[in-house]
């Protein structure tokens, strides 16, 4: 039997009696006093959930008063920041990729890029402007697909994988005004392809080219940020372990008629090692939090966006940044983007290396281990997850 009740009911009435049992995020087991199992599910009754049945992109289309859940709320939004900055092309670093290897300029560039803002704009990476793309467009046909279509991918209740919008974990949360589609990517063998698009039928082809080139980047960029710090190149992938991974969230931002009621992603730092994003070509819309102020992040023509993730700051014990970023929508324009996670292997722990360790630069994170769940319930209640692996 399963009933539909609140959070607070299950705090306040249930919780405290201890006869409760925790089976995923959204389901509790109570014992009534007839000694029989109820299922509950946690959440709020599906007539106050607009985003039970439909997509986000649904609710969009035929909208004429926004829904509640998506309403921002200043305590999840570091209320204490009021100014906000436009996009600010001559702040965000560019790197030169091609650069790395040979230019001892490039690479002070870079550490400066990731110390202070954490991210930066990645020119001459490798991947023709074309390339990309097709990238682009395969990603745009996905989402053009019609509703029925697209969910025959629909990600299981309690997975993340497959497509849909928020995992609801709380009948507070605050909703973002975005539809994903999450699929493991790397390595091939944990490939869930029934989640995989077989419309546009290249979808895979390409996006399986793609991600091996991130790959290939995503090792380059790692050895490039040790040698910034004097390390050996390969003690950041040294943690990776042998079974590295990555995953790709497809992300599609539908117009929104109060853009400034929403967000498309809440603000929050990435749980990744890097994180590369291959942004709309032609709509903005990500701003990355800089000295108290969200700074727009531009569209430079051919160019990944690349942020440091917070495994990454665990490791470089807190000298690289992983930024604080946010997603703001568009009020007559969709935006569409795919951001790659790369992370090392999930059973592994990740700590500082031991080269930056000193008397004058004491151990900041303890070794953790980074798994998808640890980071999206943080995230859903707006805390970061490193916050949690702070001596």
């Amino acid at each position: 039997m399963s009933r539909v009740i609140s959070e607070d009911k299950v705090k306040n009435e249930y919780f405290k009696s201890g006869e409760y049992k925790i089976q995923s995020w959204r389901h509790i087991c109570v014992h009534k006093s007839d000694h029989k199992l109820v299922e509950y599910q946690l959440g709020v009754a599906p007539e106050n959930h607009e985003s039970m049945n439909n997509q986000v992109q649904e609710i969009a289309a035929d909208c004429d008063q926004l829904p509640e859940r998506f309403i921002r709320k200043e305590d999840e939004e570091y209320s204490n920041i009021t100014n906000v900055g436009e996009s600010c092309p001559t702040k965000i670093p560019v790197i030169d990729v091609s650069l790395l290897a040979s230019s001892h300029s490039e690479l002070d560039k870079l550490k400066s890029a990731v110390t202070t803002w954490g991210c930066f704009q990645a020119i001459n990476h490798g991947i023709e402007g074309s390339f990309l793309d097709k990238v682009r467009e395969v990603s745009k046909l996905f989402f053009n697909l019609s509703a029925q279509e697209k969910k025959k991918y629909l990600r299981e209740e309690d997975s993340l994988e497959g497509y849909g919008n928020d995992m609801v974990l709380s009948d507070h949360q605050t909703l973002d005004w975005t539809d994903r589609l999450y699929l493991t990517v790397l390595p091939q063998d944990q490939q869930k392809l029934q989640f995989w698009p077989q419309n546009p039928t290249n979808f895979r082809e390409v996006v399986d080219e793609y991600c091996t080139k991130i790959e290939l980047m995503n090792e380059a960029i790692l050895k490039a940020l040790a040698r910034s710090l004097n390390l050996e190149e390969n003690c950041f992938l040294d943690q990776y372990g042998t079974t590295s991974s990555m995953m790709a969230r497809f992300n599609y931002y539908p117009p929104c008629s109060w853009p400034d009621k929403v967000l498309g992603v809440k603000p929050h730092s990435d749980g990744s090692a890097v994180t590369f994003l291959l942004q709309d070509k032609e709509v903005e819309g990500l701003q990355v939090l800089k000295d108290g102020q969200w700074f727009g992040v531009p569209i430079v023509p051919d160019a990944l966006t690349i942020n440091v993730g917070e495994q990454i700051e665990i490791m470089s014990n807190g000298i690289f940044k992983s930024p604080i970023h946010r997603v703001l929508v568009n009020s007559k324009n969709q935006r569409i983007t795919l951001a790659l996670f790369c992370m090392p292997q999930t059973e592994k722990d990740v700590g500082p290396v031991d080269g930056l360790i000193t008397d004058d630069t004491p151990r900041l994170y303890k070794n953790v281990t980074f798994s998808v769940d640890f980071y999206f319930k943080n995230y859903q209640q707006g805390m970061r997850s490193i916050d949690a692996c702070k001596i």
